[in-house]
């Protein structure tokens, strides 16, 4: 996949399982360097999304941990051996310069990144990512998940789709 042809994709979530069950589809996959750009309204499972994520990759090492969420510590990492994982939310930060001093920019390039109001940062957002956008169904608790998958080196994504929606 190209930069200039991103992979798209349209899920809708019926429930909040169907959201957690994306999260464990692409869990496995992620990599050092992989970036899943979290967007969508306040509640609209942003939050539920990355806990299932990070859940996923813990228990795969036999871990099971609280897993809070970073409204306001802004970060929380997690060491899954060969790689870390970095959990941030951007909503309570308001400027570029707040969002440098979260270190953000050097964990791209090395860790599993979730970044919730992942827009807040701007340019510095990097061009190599997954933009996951959660908007809320027009009845019931379901989700309307858009998938934009940017840069190279998401060739699994496909597979990684249609298993979870076996």
């Amino acid at each position: 996949m190209s930069q200039d042809r991103p992979l798209q994709r349209i899920l809708d979530l019926p429930d909040p399982d169907a959201t957690e069950a994306l999260a464990r589809a692409l869990a496995p996959r992620l990599g050092a360097g992989d970036l899943v750009a979290l967007s969508g309204g306040l509640g609209a499972g942003k939050s539920l999304f990355a806990r299932a994520l990070i859940a996923h990759r813990l228990a795969a090492l036999g871990r099971a941990e609280d897993i809070p969420s970073p409204s306001f510590t802004l970060v929380q990492t997690y060491d899954l051996g060969p790689v870390e994982l970095w959990h941030a939310d951007l909503y309570r930060l308001g400027t570029v310069d707040e969002i440098a001093e979260l270190g953000l920019e050097e964990a791209f390039g090395s860790a599993i990144c979730l970044v919730e109001w992942a827009e807040r940062l701007g340019p510095a957002l990097p061009a190599r990512r997954i933009d996951l956008r959660l908007d809320f169904a027009l009845e019931g608790e379901g989700r309307r998940a858009t998938l934009i998958a940017r840069g190279a080196g998401w060739d699994w994504l496909p597979a990684a789709l249609a298993e979870m929606a076996r």
